[in-house]
C-alpha cells in the first residue's frame, strides 16, 4: 500500500501551505483532488515555483489538479415523488473502480460501491449497510453482493473496513456493520451466502479485539479495547495521533487554543470520527467545548452492542457450519459483553443506556440515541427495552421524529438534528421488542419530514432539523450535504418493516 507521504494532495509542503492557507473553505477538497501530473512532477513543480513573488496558491493547484465534484443536483418536485428521486439518484451515488485514477487518494475496492453524496464522494463503511438495507427493497441484490465482496477485500487488506475508501481513513474504521450486511444476503441468498464470508468477519472481530490478551487491571485499556472486571469492552480508536487530513487546518487551530497535549486531542478526535458521531455532546467533557473531547476515555454503548451483534451472529453462523467449538466461544463472549453492558452502561434509576468513562468509573451524563442500538442488536431484556421506549416518547420525540440528543452544542449529531441511521435502528429496535406503536409513530413522523422537506427544494438531506421550522440539520464542520446515501435506504426501506 502507498504511504500518504506519496500523494502531494495529502502530505508535504504542498498539503501544508494548501490546508493552512484556506485556499479551499473545505479542507476535504484538497485531499480529493486528482493530480493531472506524475506525483513528483508535480511536488517538484511546487518546489521550484512556491516562492516567486507572483506565486498564487489556487492558480497552482488548479493548474495541477482536477477538483472533486459534486454528483447531486435537485429535482423539480411538483413533477416528480420522492421515491421516484431516489431511485434516479442510485446511479449518480454508484462508482465502478475501473473508472478510478492511479493517483487518486480512493482505495481500491474490486466491485461497484455507494457514495454517501456532496462531500462525500466515496463509500462510507456504516453508511453501506443503510444504503444497502433500501437497495434491497427496490431488489437491487447483486449491487449489495458487490457492497459485501467490497467489505471483505478491505478487511484481506486492511485488517478492518476503513472508515471510508480513501487513504487517509486507513487509520480507523466505522461502526462494524459488516455482519448486518450479510444478514441482509442471508435473508434474500440463504445461509450459504454467507459461508464465503467467514474467515473476513473473524478477522474483522479479531480488530475490534486486539490488545484484549494484554490489558490487567492495573493497565485496563490497550487500543480498541478496555479491561472491566465483568469482562472487556470496546472503545473507539486510531492509530494515528495527528491532525486529520480532510480537516487538517480545522484540527492544527483547534490543538494550539485548546490548551491539551496535542497528540491525545487529535486522537480523541479520530476516535469520534471512527464513531460516525463527528462530532457531538456526548464525547465531551465541557458539551459547549470540542477541544474537551475525551472519546477514547469512553466505553460506548452504542458500538458495544453492534459487537455484542457480531458476537451473536458469528456463534449463529459458525454453529450452521458445523464449527461448534468457535460457535460457543462467541456465544460466551456475546454473554460477558452483555453482562459487563448492563454493569457499566445501563442505569437502573434513569431506565436508560449511557457511555461509561473508565478513567472516571462513571457513567456520563449524555442523553442519546446511542441508547436504542441495544435495542437494534436485541441486547436489552424487555424491561428495559420498555423503559427506553418510554424515555423515546418522553424525552426524544418531536414533529419530525427522533433528536439525536437532548443537548444544542452546535455539533451536528446533538439537537435539534435527526439522522437516518439512529431513526432505522430506533424503529427496528422498538419493533423487535413489541412497541409496534411507537415504532411507527418515529418512522411516520421521520418519513414525513423527508417527503416536507423534498417538496419543498427537491433534495434528499444528510440530516434534518426534527423540532420544527424548515427542517434542514445544522451545526458542525460543514453545511449539510444532499444525496444522501442513507437517507435514501432508510426512506425505502422504514415503509416495508412494518407492510
Amino acid at each position: 500500500m502507498p504511504s500518504l507521504s506519496s500523494y502531494p494532495q495529502l502530505a508535504g509542503d504542498l498539503f501544508e501551505t494548501v490546508q493552512q492557507s484556506g485556499t479551499f473553505s473545505d479542507s476535504k477538497t484538497f485531499v480529493d483532488a486528482v493530480p493531472d501530473h506524475e506525483l513528483a512532477e508535480v511536488r517538484e513543480r511546487f518546489e521550484r515555483e512556491h516562492t516567486e513573488p507572483d506565486f498564487d496558491t489556487r492558480e497552482f493547484v488548479s493548474e495541477s489538479f482536477t477538483l472533486p465534484e459534486d454528483p447531486v443536483t435537485a429535482a423539480d418536485p411538483s413533477t416528480v415523488s420522492m421515491e421516484w428521486y431516489i431511485d434516479e439518484l442510485w446511479k449518480h451515488l454508484i462508482r465502478n473502480p475501473s473508472e478510478e485514477h492511479e493517483w487518486s487518494t480512493r482505495l481500491s475496492v474490486p466491485r461497484q460501491y455507494v457514495i454517501a453524496g456532496g462531500r462525500f464522494r466515496e463509500s462510507y463503511y456504516w453508511d453501506t449497510y443503510f444504503a444497502a438495507i433500501g437497495l434491497a427493497v427496490t431488489g437491487r441484490i447483486n449491487l449489495i453482493a458487490d457492497l459485501a465482496e467490497n467489505c471483505a477485500a478491505l478487511i484481506d487488506q486492511y485488517g478492518c473496513v476503513p472508515n471510508g475508501n480513501r487513504l487517509y481513513y486507513v487509520s480507523r474504521s466505522h461502526p462494524p456493520m459488516f455482519c448486518h450486511l450479510l444478514d441482509i444476503l442471508e435473508s434474500e441468498r440463504g445461509i450459504e451466502a454467507v459461508r464465503s464470508y467467514l474467515p473476513e468477519l473473524r478477522r474483522e472481530y479479531e480488530f475490534w479485539m486486539d490488545g484484549s490478551e494484554d490489558v490487567t487491571v492495573t493497565d485496563p485499556a490497550s487500543r480498541r479495547v478496555v479491561h472491566t472486571e465483568q469482562g472487556v469492552l470496546n472503545r473507539h480508536w486510531d492509530d494515528r495521533a495527528a491532525p486529520r487530513e480532510e480537516s487538517y487546518r480545522e484540527d492544527v487551530n483547534l490543538a494550539e487554543t485548546s490548551g491539551r497535549e496535542k497528540r491525545q486531542l487529535y486522537r480523541d478526535i479520530r476516535a469520534a470520527c471512527e464513531s460516525g458521531w463527528d462530532f457531538s455532546s456526548r464525547w465531551l467533557a465541557n458539551q459547549d467545548d470540542l477541544a474537551t473531547i475525551q472519546t477514547t476515555k469512553l466505553l460506548p454503548v452504542d458500538l458495544n452492542a453492534l459487537c455484542y451483534a457480531m458476537e451473536n451472529k458469528l456463534s449463529r453462523w459458525e454453529r450452521t457450519f458445523g464449527n461448534q467449538e468457535r460457535a460457543e466461544r462467541y456465544a460466551r463472549t456475546a454473554e460477558r459483553r452483555r453482562r459487563a453492558v448492563n454493569e457499566h452502561c445501563w442505569d437502573d434509576e434513569a431506565g436508560f443506556y449511557f457511555d461509561y468513562c473508565w478513567s472516571k468509573g462513571c457513567l456520563t451524563e449524555t442523553w442519546s440515541l446511542a441508547a436504542v442500538v441495544p435495542l437494534f442488536c436485541r441486547m436489552a431484556t424487555e424491561e428495559q427495552a420498555a423503559e427506553v421506549a418510554a424515555h423515546l416518547e418522553e424525552r426524544f420525540l418531536h414533529s419530525g421524529g427522533l433528536v439525536t440528543t437532548l443537548t444544542e452544542s452546535g455539533e451536528q449529531w446533538d439537537a435539534p438534528n435527526g439522522w437516518a441511521p439512529l431513526h432505522w435502528m430506533a424503529a427496528v429496535g422498538l419493533h423487535q421488542y413489541g412497541h409496534r406503536r411507537l415504532a411507527e409513530i418515529i418512522a411516520g413522523r421521520w418519513l414525513d419530514l423527508n417527503r416536507e422537506v423534498f417538496d419543498r427544494n427537491g433534495l434528499m438531506l444528510e440530516k434534518y432539523d426534527v423540532t420544527g421550522g424548515s427542517g434542514t440539520g445544522s451545526g458542525g464542520e460543514y453545511p449539510v450535504q444532499y444525496g444522501f446515501g442513507w437517507t435514501n435506504g432508510v426512506a425505502l426501506a422504514l415503509p416495508a418493516l412494518f407492510y
